[in-house]
């Protein structure tokens, strides 16, 4: 096999070694929660502050926006991507993201967008690395989504294994010459009464800084929404106190849209004019 061959290869069979049977891990240590206790006032603008790695660019995408291309998108990831809590399939985030991107896109006369949703509920990191070529690396995505850390508290996914997979992830996707985006976790009850969980959060942003990869911070966005009295917490999550309903999706998909367009290098749209 050429070197450069075997050089491209080398993060797909990276994670394919990190996904085989591995040897019993320690548990997570136990720490409580403190993912609600950000005062509303400091998310009062009802936009969350960027942080500069928010504004990484996404150069493939950058690229084919530029020359008008069609623009292939998978959304990655558990219950939050494939839609549980919405009331069909076409309320979930992935399709209202697709036709957020045509209508932006469309204005200048630019190309299609699809968005592949390859959601599954329940899965954490380990499940998500298990079906990262058949769901994803498949789908030859020119950015790839990637909404994660919700389930792994939950589960018992050590925090360590989820950051080690997440890494191999993100050098598999980039690999094939995709972006990726990522997701972080959204703020419900569930999460914020499995102790331990925000340091997965923790570990995402740390992966995501690492490699210089922007992360839709939908945590503090839905603080914000709060905040700002934009959705109250039951019109954005449901009875079931983790997933989203039909209006949280809605302003997950426009918040995704808006960051994704920017990390492009397209400016943001200017507010309409009375």
């Amino acid at each position: 096999m050429p070197i450069s061959a075997r050089f491209a290869l080398a993060p797909i069979l990276a994670l394919a070694t990190l996904c085989g049977p591995v040897a019993s891990e320690p548990a997570p240590a136990i720490e409580r929660h403190a993912g609600l206790d950000v005062p509303p006032a400091a998310l009062s603008s009802g936009r969350p502050a960027l942080h500069a790695r928010t504004l990484a660019r996404l150069p493939r995408l950058a690229g084919l926006v530029a020359e008008g291309r069609d623009i292939r998108i998978v959304a990655f990831g558990s219950s939050s991507t494939e839609g549980i809590g919405a009331s069909s399939p076409a309320s979930a985030y992935p399709a209202q993201l697709q036709q957020d991107l045509e209508a932006r896109l469309g204005k200048a006369g630019h190309q299609s967008v699809t968005v592949v949703n390859r959601g599954k509920g329940g899965d954490d990191s380990e499940a998500m690395a298990r079906r990262l070529e058949t769901d994803v690396l498949a789908e030859k995505p020119d950015l790839v989504v990637w909404q994660t850390g919700s389930n792994d508290p939950m589960t018992g996914v050590s925090v360590e294994r989820f950051a080690e997979l997440t890494r191999a992830g993100i050098l598999a996707i980039r690999a094939t010459g995709a972006d990726v985006i990522l997701m972080d976790q959204q703020w419900c009850k569930r999460l914020s009464g499995t102790a331990g969980s925000e340091r997965y959060g923790t570990a995402l942003h740390e992966v995501a800084t690492e490699l210089g990869v922007p992360v839709i911070r939908r945590n503090a966005l839905m603080r914000a929404w709060v905040a700002k009295g934009l959705l109250t917490p039951t019109q954005m999550i449901g009875p079931d106190g983790l997933h989203m309903t039909d209006a949280g999706y809605d302003r997950l998909a426009k918040a995704a849209t808006a960051q994704i367009l920017a990390n492009a290098g397209l400016p943001e749209e200017a507010p309409a004019r009375n």
